[in-house]
């Protein structure tokens, strides 16, 4: 069947695989998830699979242990900025915190990476919400849950004024006469809020997409409410329709306070998939996932996804209703997505509940063949729950491959998803507006 709408869809990079045993699988290519070579190979699949992008997420202050290898990774921002110049149509997102950078840094970043890409960066707006990240930059305590929220909006704000400080249109460049820009399409920043005094301008024009695409990943009351002022895509996880078209019929019903349009805002669930030619190989390679999960790695796991505490349970403790907070003022709404889906399921111990949720970390899943994992994307799509989607395979390659292989063909060949790239930007292949300087400035100081 045709379709003239067609989901977007991202590919989640977490190498060597999204599973919390990924390293583990025989397949994967746990040696080599650390190399530039490998990583560049999987963007450039993503690319000719047609992806809309590769995401990157990050997190500072994640322990170091002999068993698990969460705590690794490299700086996203230098590394897109690396897949950018291996790849042409695909954009990049990373993940960059507000709570421990300056507006200008960010700006002058995130802008160098959009031009030298023609147009293709994207940075995931988040709050730090690990307390461990404050010791790494002398602090004694972290930011609490609302404060950390005011912070994020005012550093959007001035990036915002940054990349517009010099527009596109300032550039005369006439040799002949000697006149380099024109001042008067230069705005310079006098910003004094609450958080940030900046004064000055950004050494940069406008980037080729106006800003880099705006992403952001929270799905509390404070992160709808900056997502519909702010973002204009939004990663978030939910376990059922129902919950999805909640989520989805909220955030956009925010957006004309802002004077947004519900196409301004692209809702992208995260989604985990393990895929197979048939239904009971597919659950074969989900059970031997899990297999590899040690115990104390599944506890540590739920306690950090979920901003509780589990040291205190054994595996086979029944999975506590009411566990404790790690932080009072983290309104933890991962935490009560995935109590929800071990009520739902009957999932009755801790080692139950980990199993389940070891791959998505609260995001949906989904097992089963092409067309079985392809009526479940198309019934979230067309009934108002998603945009698109952000792909998390288990592990890298063979379960990247799987995806590419198997589901991108199917979601084609029913009108869902692109064959060729629309435009060279990001913002050209989502169907973002580009954003200009009267726009922003005129936006930021209302």
């Amino acid at each position: 069947m045709g379709n003239t709408k067609q989901m977007k869809l991202g590919a989640f990079f977490f190498l060597p695989g999204h599973h919390l045993a990924s390293w583990r699988y025989p397949s994967a290519k746990t040696n080599e998830a650390f190399t530039f070579d490998f990583i560049k190979e999987q963007a450039q699949l993503a690319e000719k699979a047609k992806f809309d992008m590769v995401f990157f997420a990050d997190v500072f202050g994640e322990e170091i242990v002999e068993n698990d290898r969460s705590g690794l990774k490299f700086d996203p921002i230098v590394l897109i900025s690396a897949l950018q110049a291996v790849t042409k149509n695909i954009g990049f997102v990373s993940t960059a915190t507000t709570t421990y950078n300056e507006p200008f840094h960010l700006a002058r970043k995130f802008g160098s990476i959009d031009h030298l890409s023609g147009g293709r960066a994207a940075w995931n707006i988040v709050t730090s919400s690990n307390g461990k990240e404050a010791s790494l930059f002398g602090k004694d305590h972290h930011l609490e849950h609302a404060r950390r929220y005011e912070r994020a909006e005012e550093f959007v704000e001035v990036t915002k004024k940054l990349w517009h400080s010099v527009e596109k249109e300032a550039l005369i460049l006439d040799k002949e006469s000697g006149q380099f820009l024109n001042k008067a399409k230069t705005h310079r920043v006098e910003h004094h809020g609450e958080w940030f005094d900046v004064e000055g301008y950004l050494d940069q024009t406008e980037t080729p997409q106006g800003h880099p695409v705006l992403v952001q990943a929270g799905s509390s009351e404070a992160g709808k409410e900056f997502a519909a002022k702010t973002a204009e895509v939004i990663f978030t996880a939910w376990q059922t329709l129902e919950a999805g078209q909640q989520f989805y019929a909220d955030v956009k019903g925010r957006l004309a306070k802002y004077g947004r349009h519900a196409d301004d805002l692209k809702v992208m669930p995260g989604v985990f998939i393990t895929v197979a030619k048939t239904e009971e190989e597919a659950r074969a390679k989900q059970q031997q996932l899990s297999s590899y999960i040690l115990p104390e790695v599944g506890l540590k796991y739920l306690s950090g996804v979920t901003d509780s505490d589990f040291s205190q349970y054994d595996i086979d403790d029944a999975f506590p209703l009411d566990a404790p907070n790690a932080d009072p003022s983290n309104p933890r709404t991962r935490y009560h997505v995935i109590r929800d889906l071990a009520v739902r399921e009957n999932l009755v111990t801790i080692r139950e509940v980990y199993e389940r949720v070891a791959g998505a970390r609260g995001h949906r899943e989904i097992v089963g063949t092409p067309t079985q994992i392809v009526d479940q994307l198309e019934e979230w799509f067309v009934n108002g729950a998603a945009d698109g989607f952000n792909i998390m395979p288990p592990h890298f390659p063979e379960g990247f491959t799987d995806i590419i292989d198997l589901v991108i063909p199917e979601l084609q060949r029913r009108g869902l998803f692109r064959t060729e790239y629309e435009s060279t930007t990001l913002r050209g292949n989502l169907g973002l507006k580009t954003p200009t300087a009267a726009d922003v400035l005129g936006a930021v100081t209302q």
